[in-house]
């Protein structure tokens, strides 16, 4: 492993850090960006202080698990906040809206009309093309009230 010694590793280093940043923009996940930072910390610190391979692959493995859980629990502690926090909880979003019954509400089940498509829902008998409104959703099915 002489190749991996001094400047050389210092390069290679910064490539591994260059290479774990780019996949972080390839697979967003927020991790490999912290490996990425470690990769270019050791090898700044391999070219300033040519490192043994050893205390390299060390600095990497304890840089990365510390940057790692640091980003975890800041994070955790101040969670990025969305500007539209339903964008992937469509039943969420339909919560308030007035919908069409589709199918007959029998027996507390039917189906009503929800923009283009149709979804299950539950509720109160209601005749076909009454209006009601969405009152929670769960999977494929949507709780209703009439109106």
């Amino acid at each position: 492993m002489e190749w991996f010694q001094g400047l050389d590793a210092a390069w290679a280093w910064l490539a591994i850090g260059i290479a774990l940043a780019a996949l972080e923009l390839a697979l967003p996940g927020i991790y490999l960006i912290w490996l990425a930072v470690a990769a270019l910390v050791t090898g700044a610190l391999t070219a300033v202080l040519d490192l043994g391979t050893v205390v390299q692959v060390m600095n990497f493995f304890f840089l990365s698990l510390i940057m790692a859980f640091s980003a975890k629990r800041f994070l955790r502690d101040r969670p990025i906040e969305s500007e539209n926090p339903m964008l992937n909880h469509r039943g969420g979003q339909m919560i308030g809206q007035t919908v069409k019954v589709a199918q007959a509400i029998k027996g507390g089940e039917g189906r009503v009309t929800v923009g283009d498509s149709e979804w299950i829902a539950r509720g109160p008998d209601t005749k076909v093309g009454e209006q009601v409104r969405i009152i929670a959703a769960q999977g494929a099915t949507v709780t209703v009230e009439a109106i």
